[in-house]
């Protein structure tokens, strides 16, 4: 009788590996829907030096949660070095254009220099650019890579997580759509 379970096992196994492989590569499952604890939750508190976008100077106030206070706000982590963050930029200005609405840009573990440069090059879509160079701002708003995009709803609350960038199909189906249901 043992023997005959220890032939089984076997089998037992390899029907387990194909459930959990049918249910991963299940055409319903979006990989890049990642959940996010913090939506319906209060931005994370954060004081970060900022840079200026026009000049690249560093300094001017800081950006702080009070930055997002009465209006529907974009936060998007971004970096230099960061591929995906140049293919989605230039949609990023569409949101202020298009959907009149303040986006706030954080640079993740980026220098200032290599913040200032890119901006110079690519041109600024952000109110105002926050500096996190150790990356704990990110770490507490749960982000798992750049670029990342926040959408909060005026009382502040994050209503949105996309963990990936932009693109305009999403921007037109997902995006735009719930920018304009807060907005109004």
């Amino acid at each position: 009788m043992k023997k005959r379970l220890l032939y089984l096992l076997p089998i037992v196994v390899l029907g387990l590996f194909g459930t959990i492989a049918w249910i991963g590569l299940s055409p319903d499952r979006d990989p890049s829907a990642l959940p996010s604890a913090l939506i319906g939750k209060p931005v994370p508190s954060f004081n970060l030096t900022t840079l200026d976008p026009a000049s690249g100077a560093v300094g001017g106030g800081g950006l702080t949660p009070q930055d997002f206070a009465g209006k529907v706000t974009v936060v998007n982590f971004f970096a230099s070095w960061c591929v995906p963050c140049k293919a989605e930029h230039p949609l990023l200005f569409l949101l202020t254009k298009d959907y009149q609405v303040p986006v706030y840009g954080i640079a993740f573990q980026d220098k200032t220099e290599d913040t200032a440069r890119y901006i110079q090059e690519m041109g600024s879509p952000y109110s105002k650019i926050g500096l996190d160079q150790n990356g704990r701002t990110a770490i507490d708003f749960g982000v798992t890579g750049v670029p990342e995009t926040f959408i909060l709803d005026k009382n502040g609350v994050i209503r949105y997580r996309l963990a990936q960038p932009i693109d305009p199909d999403r921007l037109a189906g997902e995006i735009g759509p719930l920018l304009k249901s807060l907005t109004q």
